[in-house]
Protein backbone atom coordinates (compact mmCIF):
# COMPACT_ATOMS: atom_id res chain seq x y z
CA UNK A 1 0.00 0.00 0.00
CA UNK A 2 2.86 2.35 0.81
CA UNK A 3 4.37 1.66 -2.60
CA UNK A 4 1.08 2.54 -4.32
CA UNK A 5 0.83 5.77 -2.34
CA UNK A 6 4.42 6.65 -3.20
CA UNK A 7 3.82 5.94 -6.88
CA UNK A 8 0.73 8.16 -6.76
CA UNK A 9 2.93 10.98 -5.41
CA UNK A 10 5.44 10.24 -8.17
CA UNK A 11 2.84 10.37 -10.94
CA UNK A 12 1.45 13.63 -9.57
CA UNK A 13 4.94 15.12 -9.67
CA UNK A 14 6.15 13.65 -12.98
CA UNK A 15 2.95 14.47 -14.88
CA UNK A 16 3.11 18.18 -14.09
CA UNK A 17 3.60 20.31 -17.20
CA UNK A 18 7.06 21.56 -16.13
CA UNK A 19 8.40 18.10 -15.31
CA UNK A 20 7.03 16.61 -18.52
CA UNK A 21 8.79 19.38 -20.44
CA UNK A 22 12.08 18.80 -18.63
CA UNK A 23 11.79 15.05 -19.15
CA UNK A 24 11.18 15.58 -22.86
CA UNK A 25 14.13 17.98 -23.13
CA UNK A 26 16.36 15.54 -21.30
CA UNK A 27 15.56 12.46 -23.40
CA UNK A 28 15.70 14.49 -26.64
CA UNK A 29 19.09 15.95 -25.77
CA UNK A 30 20.27 12.52 -24.60
CA UNK A 31 19.21 10.94 -27.90
CA UNK A 32 20.97 13.69 -29.84
CA UNK A 33 24.13 13.21 -27.77
CA UNK A 34 23.97 9.46 -28.36
CA UNK A 35 23.52 9.92 -32.12
CA UNK A 36 26.34 12.43 -32.59
CA UNK A 37 29.77 10.98 -31.80
CA UNK A 38 32.25 13.19 -29.98
CA UNK A 39 30.32 14.25 -26.88
CA UNK A 40 29.19 11.55 -24.49
CA UNK A 41 26.62 11.66 -21.69
CA UNK A 42 29.24 12.38 -19.01
CA UNK A 43 30.39 15.61 -20.64
CA UNK A 44 26.81 16.60 -21.43
CA UNK A 45 25.71 16.08 -17.83
CA UNK A 46 28.60 18.26 -16.73
CA UNK A 47 27.49 21.00 -19.12
CA UNK A 48 23.88 20.87 -17.90
CA UNK A 49 24.79 20.88 -14.20
CA UNK A 50 24.24 24.64 -14.15
CA UNK A 51 20.48 23.98 -14.56
CA UNK A 52 20.41 22.97 -10.91
CA UNK A 53 20.27 26.68 -10.12
CA UNK A 54 16.54 26.22 -10.83
CA UNK A 55 14.23 23.65 -9.25
CA UNK A 56 16.15 20.55 -8.20
CA UNK A 57 13.41 18.09 -9.22
CA UNK A 58 13.22 19.62 -12.72
CA UNK A 59 16.98 19.38 -13.12
CA UNK A 60 17.35 15.82 -11.80
CA UNK A 61 14.63 14.57 -14.14
CA UNK A 62 16.37 16.29 -17.06
CA UNK A 63 19.83 14.96 -16.17
CA UNK A 64 18.47 11.42 -15.77
CA UNK A 65 16.74 11.72 -19.16
CA UNK A 66 20.02 12.74 -20.78
CA UNK A 67 21.75 9.69 -19.35
CA UNK A 68 19.35 6.92 -20.32
CA UNK A 69 18.35 8.78 -23.50
CA UNK A 70 21.95 8.59 -24.71
CA UNK A 71 21.77 4.79 -24.47
CA UNK A 72 18.97 4.85 -27.06
CA UNK A 73 20.64 7.31 -29.41
CA UNK A 74 24.01 5.59 -29.38
CA UNK A 75 22.61 2.59 -31.24
CA UNK A 76 21.62 4.71 -34.27
CA UNK A 77 25.18 5.77 -35.02
CA UNK A 78 26.56 2.32 -34.23
CA UNK A 79 24.18 0.62 -36.67
CA UNK A 80 24.27 3.13 -39.54
CA UNK A 81 27.85 4.44 -39.40
CA UNK A 82 29.73 1.70 -37.48
CA UNK A 83 30.76 4.41 -35.02
CA UNK A 84 29.44 4.22 -31.43
CA UNK A 85 27.73 7.44 -30.39
CA UNK A 86 28.72 6.62 -26.80
CA UNK A 87 30.84 3.93 -25.18
CA UNK A 88 28.04 1.49 -24.27
CA UNK A 89 27.15 1.14 -27.97
CA UNK A 90 30.57 -0.21 -28.97
CA UNK A 91 29.40 -3.83 -29.17
CA UNK A 92 26.26 -2.84 -31.12
CA UNK A 93 28.56 -1.94 -34.03
CA UNK A 94 29.62 -5.58 -34.42
CA UNK A 95 26.29 -7.00 -35.58
CA UNK A 96 24.20 -3.87 -36.04
CA UNK A 97 26.35 -2.45 -38.84
CA UNK A 98 26.48 -5.83 -40.57
CA UNK A 99 22.68 -5.97 -40.49
CA UNK A 100 22.59 -2.50 -42.04
CA UNK A 101 24.93 -3.61 -44.84
CA UNK A 102 22.56 -6.50 -45.52
CA UNK A 103 19.63 -4.10 -45.94
CA UNK A 104 18.23 -4.66 -42.43
CA UNK A 105 19.11 -1.28 -40.90
CA UNK A 106 15.48 -0.57 -40.05
CA UNK A 107 15.08 -3.93 -38.35
CA UNK A 108 18.23 -3.39 -36.28
CA UNK A 109 17.12 0.10 -35.23
CA UNK A 110 13.63 -1.13 -34.40
CA UNK A 111 14.78 -4.08 -32.29
CA UNK A 112 17.26 -1.83 -30.46
CA UNK A 113 14.48 0.61 -29.55
CA UNK A 114 12.04 -2.14 -28.53
CA UNK A 115 14.64 -3.93 -26.40
CA UNK A 116 15.70 -0.68 -24.76
CA UNK A 117 12.08 0.19 -23.94
CA UNK A 118 11.34 -3.20 -22.37
CA UNK A 119 14.58 -3.13 -20.39
CA UNK A 120 14.01 0.45 -19.25
CA UNK A 121 10.50 -0.32 -17.99
CA UNK A 122 11.69 -3.41 -16.11
CA UNK A 123 14.61 -1.53 -14.55
CA UNK A 124 12.29 1.27 -13.44
CA UNK A 125 10.12 -1.30 -11.62
CA UNK A 126 13.25 -2.56 -9.87
CA UNK A 127 14.17 0.97 -8.79
CA UNK A 128 10.69 1.47 -7.32
CA UNK A 129 10.66 -1.95 -5.62
CA UNK A 130 14.17 -2.15 -4.18
CA UNK A 131 14.84 1.48 -3.24
CA UNK A 132 12.64 1.60 -0.08
CA UNK A 133 14.15 -1.51 1.63
CA UNK A 134 17.67 -0.35 0.76
CA UNK A 135 16.91 3.03 2.30
CA UNK A 136 15.75 1.30 5.51
CA UNK A 137 19.11 -0.48 5.57
CA UNK A 138 20.96 2.76 4.86
CA UNK A 139 19.52 4.36 8.02
CA UNK A 140 21.55 1.81 10.00
CA UNK A 141 24.77 3.11 8.45
CA UNK A 142 27.15 5.23 10.50
CA UNK A 143 30.44 6.87 9.46
CA UNK A 144 32.32 3.55 9.68
CA UNK A 145 29.80 1.78 7.43
CA UNK A 146 29.82 4.57 4.87
CA UNK A 147 33.61 4.58 4.76
CA UNK A 148 33.69 0.80 4.23
CA UNK A 149 31.00 1.04 1.57
CA UNK A 150 33.04 3.63 -0.32
CA UNK A 151 36.12 1.42 -0.08
CA UNK A 152 34.06 -1.41 -1.57
CA UNK A 153 32.84 0.94 -4.31
CA UNK A 154 36.37 1.93 -5.30
CA UNK A 155 37.59 -1.67 -5.24
CA UNK A 156 34.62 -2.68 -7.36
CA UNK A 157 35.48 0.07 -9.83
CA UNK A 158 38.97 -1.41 -10.14
CA UNK A 159 37.69 -4.95 -10.67
CA UNK A 160 35.12 -3.94 -13.29
CA UNK A 161 37.22 -1.30 -15.07
CA UNK A 162 38.23 -1.96 -18.65
CA UNK A 163 41.93 -2.68 -19.07
CA UNK A 164 44.78 -3.17 -16.63
CA UNK A 165 43.94 -3.53 -12.94
CA UNK A 166 47.17 -1.73 -12.00
CA UNK A 167 46.26 1.22 -14.23
CA UNK A 168 42.78 1.35 -12.72
CA UNK A 169 44.34 1.48 -9.23
CA UNK A 170 46.63 4.29 -10.35
CA UNK A 171 43.69 6.28 -11.74
CA UNK A 172 41.74 5.92 -8.50
CA UNK A 173 44.75 7.07 -6.45
CA UNK A 174 45.16 10.08 -8.74
CA UNK A 175 41.45 10.87 -8.35
CA UNK A 176 41.73 10.67 -4.56
CA UNK A 177 44.72 13.04 -4.58
CA UNK A 178 42.92 15.55 -6.80
CA UNK A 179 39.86 15.33 -4.57
CA UNK A 180 41.69 16.49 -1.42
CA UNK A 181 42.99 19.70 -3.02
CA UNK A 182 41.54 22.72 -1.22
CA UNK A 183 40.42 23.43 2.32
CA UNK A 184 40.75 20.74 5.00
CA UNK A 185 37.40 19.30 6.11
CA UNK A 186 37.91 20.04 9.82
CA UNK A 187 40.56 22.73 10.24
CA UNK A 188 39.92 24.71 7.06
CA UNK A 189 43.66 24.71 6.27
CA UNK A 190 44.42 24.96 2.56
CA UNK A 191 46.08 21.86 1.13
CA UNK A 192 48.01 21.44 -2.11
CA UNK A 193 46.85 24.76 -3.53
CA UNK A 194 50.45 25.84 -4.37
CA UNK A 195 49.54 29.42 -3.57
CA UNK A 196 46.93 29.56 -6.36
CA UNK A 197 43.83 31.28 -5.02
CA UNK A 198 41.53 29.49 -7.48
CA UNK A 199 42.55 26.09 -6.04
CA UNK A 200 41.65 26.98 -2.46
CA UNK A 201 38.09 25.76 -3.03
CA UNK A 202 39.33 22.66 -4.83
CA UNK A 203 39.08 21.67 -8.47
CA UNK A 204 35.57 21.93 -9.88
CA UNK A 205 34.27 18.50 -10.87
CA UNK A 206 32.59 19.95 -13.98
CA UNK A 207 35.93 21.25 -15.25
CA UNK A 208 37.81 18.01 -14.66
CA UNK A 209 35.08 15.76 -16.08
CA UNK A 210 34.55 17.97 -19.13
CA UNK A 211 38.25 17.80 -19.91
CA UNK A 212 38.66 14.07 -19.31
CA UNK A 213 35.56 13.09 -21.28
CA UNK A 214 34.45 15.92 -23.59
CA UNK A 215 37.75 17.36 -24.80
CA UNK A 216 39.48 13.98 -24.79
CA UNK A 217 36.78 12.37 -26.93
CA UNK A 218 37.13 15.14 -29.52
CA UNK A 219 40.94 14.91 -29.60
CA UNK A 220 40.84 11.12 -29.95
CA UNK A 221 38.29 11.31 -32.80
CA UNK A 222 40.36 13.93 -34.63
CA UNK A 223 43.56 11.94 -34.18
CA UNK A 224 42.03 8.87 -35.85
CA UNK A 225 41.28 10.75 -39.05
CA UNK A 226 39.56 7.74 -40.57
CA UNK A 227 36.52 7.72 -42.83
CA UNK A 228 33.63 5.38 -42.10
CA UNK A 229 31.07 4.11 -44.54
CA UNK A 230 27.61 5.38 -43.72
CA UNK A 231 24.42 3.47 -44.55
CA UNK A 232 22.04 6.42 -44.56
CA UNK A 233 20.37 6.18 -47.96
CA UNK A 234 17.57 3.72 -47.23
CA UNK A 235 16.76 2.50 -43.76
CA UNK A 236 13.70 0.41 -44.61
CA UNK A 237 10.92 -0.70 -42.30
CA UNK A 238 11.71 -0.22 -38.63
CA UNK A 239 9.19 -2.82 -37.46
CA UNK A 240 10.73 -6.29 -37.09
CA UNK A 241 8.79 -9.28 -38.36
CA UNK A 242 7.22 -11.78 -35.96
CA UNK A 243 10.02 -14.26 -36.70
CA UNK A 244 12.67 -11.66 -35.91
CA UNK A 245 10.89 -10.66 -32.69
CA UNK A 246 10.73 -14.29 -31.58
CA UNK A 247 14.43 -14.69 -32.29
CA UNK A 248 15.32 -11.50 -30.39
CA UNK A 249 12.99 -12.06 -27.40
CA UNK A 250 15.30 -14.43 -25.44
CA UNK A 251 18.25 -12.06 -25.94
CA UNK A 252 16.16 -9.10 -24.76
CA UNK A 253 15.15 -11.06 -21.66
CA UNK A 254 18.69 -12.13 -20.83
CA UNK A 255 20.08 -8.66 -21.53
CA UNK A 256 17.44 -7.01 -19.34
CA UNK A 257 18.10 -9.28 -16.37
CA UNK A 258 21.89 -9.15 -16.69
CA UNK A 259 21.97 -5.38 -17.20
CA UNK A 260 19.64 -4.77 -14.26
CA UNK A 261 22.01 -6.66 -11.97
CA UNK A 262 25.28 -5.24 -13.29
CA UNK A 263 23.98 -1.68 -13.19
CA UNK A 264 23.82 -1.81 -9.40
CA UNK A 265 27.43 -2.97 -8.98
CA UNK A 266 30.20 -0.43 -8.25
CA UNK A 267 32.01 0.35 -11.47
CA UNK A 268 29.19 -1.25 -13.48
CA UNK A 269 26.50 0.50 -15.45
CA UNK A 270 25.67 0.53 -19.13
CA UNK A 271 29.18 -0.11 -20.49
CA UNK A 272 29.88 -3.27 -18.51
CA UNK A 273 26.32 -4.51 -19.07
CA UNK A 274 26.55 -4.26 -22.86
CA UNK A 275 29.91 -6.07 -23.04
CA UNK A 276 28.78 -8.80 -20.63
CA UNK A 277 25.51 -9.29 -22.52
CA UNK A 278 27.28 -9.72 -25.85
CA UNK A 279 29.67 -12.23 -24.27
CA UNK A 280 26.67 -14.13 -22.84
CA UNK A 281 24.86 -14.19 -26.19
CA UNK A 282 27.95 -15.59 -27.90
CA UNK A 283 28.15 -18.31 -25.24
CA UNK A 284 24.44 -19.16 -25.62
CA UNK A 285 24.46 -19.01 -29.42
CA UNK A 286 27.71 -20.91 -29.74
CA UNK A 287 29.52 -21.54 -32.99
CA UNK A 288 26.31 -22.73 -34.70
CA UNK A 289 24.57 -19.34 -34.56
CA UNK A 290 22.96 -18.37 -37.86
CA UNK A 291 24.09 -15.88 -38.98
CA UNK A 292 27.31 -16.01 -36.91
CA UNK A 293 27.93 -13.30 -34.33
CA UNK A 294 29.76 -10.40 -35.93
CA UNK A 295 28.00 -11.10 -39.25
CA UNK A 296 24.57 -9.63 -38.52
CA UNK A 297 23.03 -11.76 -35.76
CA UNK A 298 19.98 -9.96 -34.35
CA UNK A 299 20.70 -11.27 -30.83
CA UNK A 300 23.98 -9.32 -30.94
CA UNK A 301 21.93 -6.13 -31.15
CA UNK A 302 18.95 -7.02 -28.95
CA UNK A 303 20.95 -8.29 -25.95
CA UNK A 304 23.51 -5.48 -25.53
CA UNK A 305 20.99 -2.72 -26.26
CA UNK A 306 18.59 -4.10 -23.64
CA UNK A 307 21.43 -4.57 -21.15
CA UNK A 308 22.91 -1.08 -21.50
CA UNK A 309 19.55 0.61 -20.94
CA UNK A 310 18.68 -1.60 -17.96
CA UNK A 311 22.14 -0.97 -16.48
CA UNK A 312 21.82 2.77 -16.99
CA UNK A 313 18.60 2.92 -14.98
CA UNK A 314 19.37 0.50 -12.14
CA UNK A 315 22.61 2.42 -11.52
CA UNK A 316 20.34 5.04 -9.94
CA UNK A 317 19.55 2.63 -7.07
CA UNK A 318 22.82 2.94 -5.09
CA UNK A 319 23.06 6.63 -5.97
CA UNK A 320 19.59 7.49 -4.66
CA UNK A 321 19.51 5.14 -1.67
CA UNK A 322 23.09 5.17 -0.36
CA UNK A 323 24.53 8.26 -2.00
CA UNK A 324 27.24 6.09 -3.60
CA UNK A 325 27.96 6.38 -7.35
CA UNK A 326 28.54 3.11 -9.17
CA UNK A 327 29.96 4.74 -12.30
CA UNK A 328 31.32 8.06 -13.56
CA UNK A 329 27.92 9.34 -14.69
CA UNK A 330 26.35 8.76 -11.28
CA UNK A 331 29.39 10.42 -9.69
CA UNK A 332 28.69 13.50 -11.78
CA UNK A 333 25.04 13.51 -10.76
CA UNK A 334 26.03 13.33 -7.09
CA UNK A 335 28.53 16.14 -7.57
CA UNK A 336 25.95 18.26 -9.38
CA UNK A 337 23.46 17.77 -6.54
CA UNK A 338 25.95 18.32 -3.72
CA UNK A 339 27.16 21.69 -4.98
CA UNK A 340 23.56 22.82 -4.56
CA UNK A 341 23.17 21.42 -1.03
CA UNK A 342 21.24 18.31 -2.08
CA UNK A 343 22.85 15.20 -0.54
CA UNK A 344 21.81 11.96 -2.27
CA UNK A 345 21.13 9.15 0.17
CA UNK A 346 18.42 7.84 2.47
CA UNK A 347 17.44 11.36 3.58
CA UNK A 348 16.23 12.26 0.09
CA UNK A 349 13.32 9.83 0.19
CA UNK A 350 12.17 10.91 3.66
CA UNK A 351 12.80 14.65 3.36
CA UNK A 352 11.80 15.11 -0.28
CA UNK A 353 9.60 12.20 -1.44
CA UNK A 354 8.25 14.17 -4.39
CA UNK A 355 11.79 14.50 -5.77
CA UNK A 356 12.56 10.79 -5.32
CA UNK A 357 9.32 9.29 -6.59
CA UNK A 358 8.90 11.94 -9.27
CA UNK A 359 12.25 10.84 -10.69
CA UNK A 360 11.29 7.15 -10.58
CA UNK A 361 8.01 7.70 -12.44
CA UNK A 362 9.66 10.09 -14.91
CA UNK A 363 11.97 7.24 -15.96
CA UNK A 364 9.01 5.22 -17.21
CA UNK A 365 7.52 8.27 -18.94
CA UNK A 366 10.92 9.06 -20.44
CA UNK A 367 11.21 5.53 -21.87
CA UNK A 368 7.83 5.94 -23.52
CA UNK A 369 8.93 9.29 -24.96
CA UNK A 370 12.12 7.70 -26.28
CA UNK A 371 10.22 5.06 -28.25
CA UNK A 372 8.11 7.82 -29.80
CA UNK A 373 11.26 9.83 -30.58
CA UNK A 374 13.45 7.04 -31.90
CA UNK A 375 11.15 5.09 -34.16
CA UNK A 376 9.37 7.83 -36.19
CA UNK A 377 12.33 10.25 -36.19
CA UNK A 378 14.97 7.86 -37.49
CA UNK A 379 15.06 9.89 -40.72
CA UNK A 380 15.96 13.05 -38.80
CA UNK A 381 18.84 11.35 -36.99
CA UNK A 382 20.04 9.92 -40.31
CA UNK A 383 20.29 13.44 -41.75
CA UNK A 384 22.31 14.58 -38.73
CA UNK A 385 24.81 11.80 -39.37
CA UNK A 386 25.61 13.36 -42.74
CA UNK A 387 27.03 16.49 -41.10
CA UNK A 388 30.85 16.33 -41.40
CA UNK A 389 32.60 15.90 -38.07
CA UNK A 390 34.91 18.77 -39.02
CA UNK A 391 31.92 21.10 -38.67
CA UNK A 392 30.65 19.53 -35.48
CA UNK A 393 33.70 19.55 -33.21
CA UNK A 394 34.22 23.38 -33.11
CA UNK A 395 30.62 23.76 -31.95
CA UNK A 396 31.05 20.99 -29.38
CA UNK A 397 34.22 22.64 -28.01
CA UNK A 398 32.45 25.98 -27.81
CA UNK A 399 29.52 24.57 -25.86
CA UNK A 400 31.91 22.69 -23.56
CA UNK A 401 33.77 25.92 -22.71
CA UNK A 402 30.51 27.83 -22.21
CA UNK A 403 29.20 25.09 -19.92
CA UNK A 404 32.38 25.06 -17.81
CA UNK A 405 32.59 28.85 -17.55
CA UNK A 406 28.91 29.28 -16.68
CA UNK A 407 29.19 27.25 -13.45
CA UNK A 408 31.41 29.73 -11.55
CA UNK A 409 31.96 32.46 -14.17
CA UNK A 410 35.67 31.76 -13.76
CA UNK A 411 38.07 31.45 -16.74
CA UNK A 412 40.42 29.39 -14.54
CA UNK A 413 37.96 26.49 -14.82
CA UNK A 414 38.34 26.59 -18.61
CA UNK A 415 42.13 26.36 -18.23
CA UNK A 416 41.69 23.35 -15.94
CA UNK A 417 39.44 21.75 -18.56
CA UNK A 418 42.06 22.24 -21.27
CA UNK A 419 44.77 20.72 -19.07
CA UNK A 420 42.54 17.77 -18.20
CA UNK A 421 41.74 17.32 -21.89
CA UNK A 422 45.46 17.00 -22.65
CA UNK A 423 45.85 14.57 -19.73
CA UNK A 424 42.83 12.62 -20.93
CA UNK A 425 44.41 12.20 -24.37
CA UNK A 426 47.60 10.96 -22.67
CA UNK A 427 45.52 8.52 -20.63
CA UNK A 428 43.83 7.29 -23.82
CA UNK A 429 47.23 6.65 -25.42
CA UNK A 430 48.35 4.79 -22.30
CA UNK A 431 45.02 2.88 -22.24
CA UNK A 432 44.11 4.22 -18.80
CA UNK A 433 40.34 4.49 -18.27
CA UNK A 434 39.34 7.87 -16.75
CA UNK A 435 36.13 6.61 -15.06
CA UNK A 436 37.95 5.32 -11.91
CA UNK A 437 39.63 8.73 -11.59
CA UNK A 438 36.25 10.50 -11.48
CA UNK A 439 34.95 8.00 -8.91
CA UNK A 440 38.01 8.59 -6.75
CA UNK A 441 37.66 12.36 -7.16
CA UNK A 442 34.01 12.35 -6.01
CA UNK A 443 34.33 9.73 -3.27
CA UNK A 444 37.68 10.96 -1.88
CA UNK A 445 36.37 13.89 0.19
CA UNK A 446 33.39 11.80 1.36
CA UNK A 447 35.71 8.97 2.42
CA UNK A 448 37.95 11.37 4.33
CA UNK A 449 35.01 12.96 6.13
CA UNK A 450 33.52 9.62 7.20
CA UNK A 451 36.93 8.26 8.18
CA UNK A 452 37.51 11.20 10.51
CA UNK A 453 34.03 10.99 11.99
CA UNK A 454 34.43 7.28 12.66
CA UNK A 455 37.81 7.79 14.31
CA UNK A 456 36.47 10.64 16.47
CA UNK A 457 33.50 8.57 17.63
CA UNK A 458 35.77 5.63 18.47
CA UNK A 459 38.35 7.89 20.19
CA UNK A 460 40.99 7.00 17.63
CA UNK A 461 40.46 3.23 17.68
CA UNK A 462 40.72 1.85 14.09
CA UNK A 463 39.17 -1.45 15.16
CA UNK A 464 35.76 0.25 14.93
CA UNK A 465 35.74 -0.63 11.22
CA UNK A 466 36.05 -4.34 12.08
CA UNK A 467 33.87 -4.57 15.19
CA UNK A 468 30.74 -3.14 13.55
CA UNK A 469 29.05 -6.01 11.62
CA UNK A 470 27.95 -4.13 8.49
CA UNK A 471 31.31 -2.39 8.15
CA UNK A 472 33.16 -5.68 8.60
CA UNK A 473 31.05 -7.42 5.92
CA UNK A 474 31.68 -4.59 3.44
CA UNK A 475 35.44 -4.63 4.06
CA UNK A 476 35.53 -8.42 3.75
CA UNK A 477 33.74 -8.14 0.42
CA UNK A 478 36.33 -5.59 -0.75
CA UNK A 479 39.20 -7.88 0.31
CA UNK A 480 37.50 -10.83 -1.40
CA UNK A 481 37.25 -8.89 -4.67
CA UNK A 482 40.92 -7.93 -4.47
CA UNK A 483 41.94 -11.54 -3.94
CA UNK A 484 39.57 -12.70 -6.64
CA UNK A 485 41.15 -10.66 -9.42
CA UNK A 486 44.55 -12.11 -8.57
CA UNK A 487 43.38 -15.58 -9.63
CA UNK A 488 44.64 -16.37 -13.17
CA UNK A 489 41.30 -17.79 -14.33
CA UNK A 490 39.37 -14.74 -13.15
CA UNK A 491 41.92 -12.40 -14.71
CA UNK A 492 41.65 -14.19 -18.05
CA UNK A 493 37.85 -14.17 -17.95
CA UNK A 494 37.86 -10.46 -17.16
CA UNK A 495 40.00 -9.75 -20.21
CA UNK A 496 37.71 -11.80 -22.45
CA UNK A 497 34.61 -9.99 -21.14
CA UNK A 498 35.99 -6.64 -22.24
CA UNK A 499 37.33 -7.81 -25.56
CA UNK A 500 35.60 -5.90 -28.37
CA UNK A 501 36.34 -8.15 -31.18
Amino acid sequence: MDLLNNLAVGFATALSLQNLLYCFLGVTLGTLIGVLPGLGPVATLAMRADHLHTRSDFALIMLAGIYYGSQYGGSTTAILVNLPGESASVVTCLDGYQMARQGKAGTALGIAAIGSFIAGCFATILVAAFAPPLIELAFKFGPAEYFSLMVLGLVGAVVLANGSVLKAFAMIILGLLLGIIGADVNSGTFRFDFGIAELQDGIDFVAISMGLFGFTEIIVNLSKGEARDSITEKVGSIWPSRKELCKAAPAITRGTLLGSFLGILPGGGALLASFASYTLEKKVGGSHANPPFGKGNIAGVAGPESANNAGAQTSFIPMLTLGIPCNATMALMIGALMIHNITPGPQVMSSNPTLFWGLVVSMWIGNLMLVILNLPLIGVWVQLLRVPYGLLYPMILTFCCIGVYSINNNPFDVYITIICGALGYLFAKLKCEPAPLILGFILGPMMEENLRRAMLLSRGDPSTFFTRPISLVLLMMAIFLLLLILLPSIKKGREVAFKED
